[in-house]
């Protein structure tokens, strides 16, 4: 159905059913639209079935500050630090790398950072109705975030960062002593200072969120079907959808949304942006004997510990070493060495291990919207370290665009016509 009531000949089709791909499908869904949604495995099978599940609305400050090019040769040497990059992958890894270098410049910084904040602020309005729908609004749980510090120095040194979250409006209380030890009693000893942000939270189930509002679109006459898409074809009025078994499928409109995936759907059209995959790991611990209250950052080990209903999760690290390479899970057994540092007496026998591959575009910013050329070709991804924040802010502004409407808040800063 189109926003008139009237049934399309032609479906909009998404490519990807991870949380962007699942929310774009069903707000477009909302307005009426034919969606056909299509994945190579099926809802939440990538990215969106494991990460730490944060929900962050002031989260702002980009990857690439200031200074961080004289970071880089350190990380590098050290091969269990929080970034890494394998040999082999370096000079593929290098242009990438020499653009997030020039983000990192102060008055761009500001203005990336101005438009994360537009992008995340949104977060819980957005996902309200889609929740709500899909009866799965418990898994969204707004407890606080509370990033902690071995001393007053080390928070100290993070000022920057907390700078930029305060001059956006974002709300933040330093905590030391009684006050943190009662936001979280189960820390180490050693952890003594820390930033309670209390608007923030997470999804206690990433994967069965995602799947349950892929099944609530299915149930409000959406269409899901599984098989990999290997090219676009067509430009102007005209584009299709060519799967891998041959088919062809004609569309009104494309939204890719198919994450570090996403360049090798768009490579058909010719149209080529600096995505690259960092790769995050994570582990999953059963009976882990703690009981964390909210999701705690340990922001010098660069990993988030947030408490889930498959037991406590611990992700982090970045890995550039691209699509196809096998998971190093020496970088998953070192999680599990730093929470145990967090969280003295933690049991660790029972975890499950996990990689997954983050969409990152060099200024830490989505695209959102077509490219010149390809009015018909929505692009949705790039989303970086933030997909469960942004998925349903993203999924709300590529409805308005179809629709034509004024979107809801502005959206220049994510033209994929910025590259």
């Amino acid at each position: 159905m189109n926003a008139d009531g009237v049934r399309s000949a032609r479906p909009i089709v998404v490519i990807g059913a991870g949380i962007v791909g699942v929310c774009c499908a069903a707000y477009l869904r909302r307005d009426g639209h034919d969606v056909l949604l299509l994945d190579r495995e099926g809802p939440a099978a990538g990215t969106s079935q494991g990460n730490a599940g944060a929900l962050s609305p002031g989260s702002c400050v980009p990857l690439a500050m200031p200074g961080v090019f004289g970071k880089i040769p350190g990380w590098l040497m050290d091969a269990e630090g929080p970034l890494t990059i394998r040999p082999r992958y370096f000079p593929r890894a290098l242009p990438w790398l020499l653009r997030f270098t020039l983000s990192a410049r102060p008055a761009r910084v500001a203005k990336i950072a101005d438009a994360l904040r537009a992008l995340h602020r949104p977060v819980f309005d957005c996902y309200e109705p889609l929740v709500t729908a899909a009866g799965c609004a418990d898994l969204i749980r707004r407890t606080g975030t509370l990033a902690v510090y071995r001393s007053e120095k080390a928070l100290a040194s993070s000022e920057s960062d907390w700078s930029i979250r305060r001059e956006r409006g974002g709300e933040l209380r330093a905590v030391s002593g009684a006050e943190l030890r009662e936001i979280e009693p189960a820390l180490a000893p050693a952890y003594t200072h820390g930033m309670f942000i209390p608007d923030h939270g997470y999804t206690a189930n990433p994967q069965r969120m995602v799947q349950a509002l892929a099944g609530r679109f299915v149930a409000d006459g959406g269409r899901l079907e599984i098989g990999a898409v290997r090219a676009l074809e067509g430009a102007g009025e005209s584009i299709a959808v060519r799967m891998e078994d041959g088919r062809a499928i004609d569309a009104d409109r494309v939204v890719v949304a198919a994450g570090a995936w996403s360049g090798r759907v768009l490579a058909s059209l010719g149209i080529r942006l600096p995505l690259e995959t960092q790769r995050g790991y994570q582990v999953t611990i059963a009976d882990a004997g703690v009981a964390p209250r909210l999701p705690v950052v340990v922001s010098e080990g660069k990993f988030y510990a947030t408490p889930m209903e498959g037991g406590l999760r611990v992700a982090g690290t970045v890995e550039f070493a691209g699509l196809e390479a096998p998971p190093e899970y020496r970088r998953a057994r070192r999680l599990l060495e730093q929470v145990r540092e967090l969280y003295p007496g933690i049991r660790t026998e029972r975890h499950t291990q996990w990689m997954g591959h983050r969409p990152c575009l060099p200024d830490s910013l989505p695209v959102i919207g077509a490219r010149h050329g390809h009015p018909r070709v929505l692009l949705a991804f790039g989303h970086g370290h933030n997909g469960m924040t942004s998925g349903p802010v993203t999924g709300r502004l590529v409805a308005d665009l179809v629709a034509g409407r004024k979107p809801f808040i502005d959206c220049s800063a994510y033209s994929p016509d910025r590259f």
